[in-house]
């Protein structure tokens, strides 16, 4: 256990000890503190200069357009109990709690790249254009949503690209590195467990910091999204992939290439091209970095994005013909921020 916490302040990430340690004191509030306070949460986004922008992404997020009936094997919220995926309990039970237990939710935790085939809450949704049953919140955020203070330049960084991940069951990581492995500008590793993939591609892990030495990291999707993209966009490397396939609550499907992240072809071909005139045009790599650096800032208002996710499961059980039960309490907006 000690070696698990120090390799976890080492590596960059978020310490699992202190989220879960978080979590289990967050279910010792009783939740009718939380209901009581709903009204005055949802009705702050009328004062909120920048309320067009929260009812933009709610709408992302959520893009229900008509009232559905959920199933009858919908569960509910009364239902949502701690078990084996404990992240997905507790990122879900943070916004469920304000609501009456009593309604009817979908619910598909883990790594999602189906549309449910009814409205259902999901972590991560595929880009395609019928995806509407997938509503999107900030779930396993403290694997995906890691952001860093990067203070070495670009200038300063190595002329390489580096990937460290798990290939195993991956097919186009597999096949990235069948093509890259040996190219004098990557540093590849495989970080799999128990796989057949060959042993010349094992190696232990890099820490974040590791990473920022390089001045493009590699972010390949995996069972769904890259989840190192949002440290990487908050770094002073640069982003390489193909267009996404998935999104999370980091909205992936906006993010425009070459103007946020380098993008590559699906088949990796151009990947010796892309970096050389990155290197060749620093300048245009810079102000990659900078509009990558814009869009994390987004996600750093922790009061905002509470606010968004809240609107965002109004909007579900509204849309799943549930009507929000009000508790006019009386409490301001100054009250709810607390």
């Amino acid at each position: 256990m000690k070696n698990l916490i120090l390799y976890q302040l080492r590596s960059g990430k978020n310490p699992k000890f202190i989220y879960y340690a978080k979590g289990f004191l967050n279910l010792m509030i009783p939740k009718f503190f939380f209901k009581m306070r709903l009204q005055a949460a949802l009705q702050s986004l009328s004062v909120r200069d920048d309320k067009e922008y929260i009812k933009a992404r709610v709408d992302y997020y959520n893009k229900l357009s008509k009232v559905v009936t959920l199933p009858n094997e919908a569960k509910l919220l009364a239902e949502h109990k701690l078990g084996k995926q404990k992240v997905y309990f507790f990122d879900t039970y943070e916004y469920t709690r304000w609501f009456p237990q009593c309604y009817k939710w979908g619910f598909c935790p883990g790594d999602v790249t189906y549309v449910p085939r009814y409205p259902s809450v999901v972590k991560s949704r595929p880009l395609t254009v019928d995806n509407q049953n997938s509503v999107v919140l900030k779930l396993d955020k403290i694997r995906h949503f890691i952001f860093v203070e990067d203070k070495v330049p670009f200038e300063q960084k190595q002329n390489r690209v580096i990937f460290r991940g798990k290939v195993k069951g991956k097919d186009s990581r597999r096949l990235f590195m069948k093509m890259y492995f040996e190219h004098p500008m990557c540093d590849l590793g495989d970080v799999s467990k128990q796989t057949t993939d060959p042993q010349v591609w094992q190696t232990e892990k890099k820490t974040i910091r590791e990473h920022l030495d390089y001045k493009f990291i590699l972010a390949l999707e995996g069972n769904d999204v890259a989840s190192n993209l949002k440290w990487v966009m908050s770094s002073n490397s640069v982003a390489v992939m193909p267009k996404p396939t998935c999104e999370t609550w980091f909205m992936e499907g906006t993010l425009i290439p070459n103007y946020h992240y380098i993008e590559i072809k699906s088949d990796f071909s151009d990947l010796e091209e892309r970096l050389n005139y990155y290197i060749a045009h620093p300048q245009e790599a810079l102000e990659i970095i900078s509009h990558a650096h814009d869009y994390v800032e987004q996600f750093k208002n922790n009061k905002r994005e509470k606010l968004i996710a809240l609107l965002v499961l109004d909007k579900y059980f509204k849309m799943t013909g549930q009507e929000v039960d009000i508790y006019k309490e009386g409490l301001t907006t100054d009250e709810i921020n607390d």
